[in-house]
């Protein structure tokens, strides 16, 4: 008889299936898990304390660095929460872009989490496939913001600054000659409307390409059915949202049924699951892509037939224009004393949250009428699937410890904050 013994190993920090700096310690009996026990804190750069020490308008590119892959999507949920609090509402042109933003983001998100997982569990050529549309993304991002990924583009009042009539162009170089340097270029021809216009029209067609790869690979469905299974029941008891819980059956979602911004005026569906394992998981997220690819051709529509402000023009919370601020001495006071000493909001507190691509992100913001956060407390949605680890691995093979993690679409910036 073959001798086994129980042992227990380190899964991580440095494991690229941990998807960051998660470190697991299972107790393993022979190949099975029998408890996993995942450590945090090795990421820990105390954005909630900084946050007190900082004017309001300050802490915002530090919510773009939480969720590493959901950029603006952080950010919607802080200046969600400000805009609560100073009780103002943006333009309407403001809240489209932001809607379109947080689609854009999920989509991000989501081809993120769908190349690492395929790759995770095997299947490596999905991952080029999806970095290659996150590039036209990036691009989207960078035409607005001049960052391809920690944007701070949304503000108290609106964005930053509307979008822009002209996409950078390529120039050809030494690894590209003038021909394909102009297929590269057919889409950038107009204004970055044009631009994600022409995306939404390809993309359906690069998903059914995802999931020609996927959704019916004998490999993969052997990787995840069956695998984690949530009940809805214990899904709800977990504190999930988002997919995790959409997985499980249980059909929430923040944008349907507490909307914010313009959603309510929106046409799309809310994908559910039946069995809440790794597999049903993976049929709402891809069909989470679709849903939002609707939504931004919605958005497109709408903005290009009603131009107008993207600010508010309340100067004791939005800066001046520049031309103002070179001109006007009342402009230029405004401006000098909102970026040395920003805005005070009333005493009280608030709870502002939204429809995050991976579930429910939610800030907690304590004011005592100073111009600085007393205390402000971040609801990271992944923080609470971590917490299931434990239960969705039991019994199941230390193979499968990858797949449960790539399933729970883990980004450490937000657990660890």
């Amino acid at each position: 008889m073959p001798e086994i013994r129980n042992y227990t190993i380190n899964f991580g920090p440095q494991h690229p299936a941990a998807h960051g700096v998660l470190r697991l310690i299972l107790e393993m009996d022979g190949e099975v898990v029998q408890r996993a026990d995942p450590h945090i804190g090795l990421l820990h750069r105390a954005t909630e304390k900084l946050a007190e020490s900082k004017p309001y308008n300050q802490s915002i590119p530090y919510m773009d660095r939480l969720d590493y892959v959901s950029m603006m999507c952080n950010e919607h949920g802080y200046v969600l929460a400000l805009e609560k609090m100073l009780g103002i509402e943006p333009p309407l042109r403001a809240q489209y872009i932001r809607v379109m933003f947080d689609e854009i983001t999920r989509i991000l998100n989501h081809l993120m989490w769908l190349g690492t997982h395929a790759l995770d569990i095997g299947a490596m050529t999905l991952f080029l496939y999806c970095f290659r549309e996150r590039e036209d993304l990036m691009d989207m991002y960078e035409a607005v913001s001049g960052a391809r990924m920690h944007a701070a583009y949304y503000r108290p009042g609106g964005v930053y600054r509307d979008l822009p009539e002209r996409m950078p162009q390529f120039r050809p170089t030494k690894y590209t000659n003038a021909r394909e340097t102009a297929a590269l270029n057919e889409a950038r021809q107009g204004g970055l409307l044009d631009f994600i216009e022409d995306f939404t029209d390809r993309f359906p067609g690069l998903i059914d390409e995802y999931e020609t790869l996927l959704t019916d690979n004998r490999i993969w469905k052997q990787r995840t059915v069956g695998i984690a299974a949530v009940s809805p029941e214990r899904a709800l008891q977990l504190g999930f949202t988002g997919p995790m819980l959409r997985g499980s059956g249980v059909e929430w979602d923040l944008r349907k049924k507490q909307p914010y911004e313009v959603y309510d005026q929106l046409d799309f569906d809310i994908p559910v699951g039946v069995n809440g394992d790794c597999y049903d998981r993976y049929l709402v997220r891809v069909e989470e892509m679709r849903q939002s690819n609707r939504i931004i051709r919605q958005c497109v529509e709408w903005l290009r037939q009603n131009p107008g402000p993207v600010m508010l023009d309340n100067h004791k919370l939005t800066p001046p224009r520049r031309v103002d601020m070179k001109q006007d001495m009342e402009s230029l006071i405004h401006h000098f004393k909102l970026f040395t000493e920003g805005y005070v909001l009333p005493e009280g507190e608030v709870y502002s949250a939204i429809e995050h691509p991976k579930g429910e992100f939610g800030v907690y913001l304590v004011s005592d009428g100073a111009n600085k956060p007393y205390r402000l407390k971040v609801r990271a949605p992944g923080f609470a699937h971590l917490s299931a680890m434990d239960e969705m691995t039991h019994g199941h093979m230390l193979a499968d410890v990858v797949a449960v993690i790539g399933t729970m679409d883990i980004v450490f910036g937000e657990i660890d904050r």
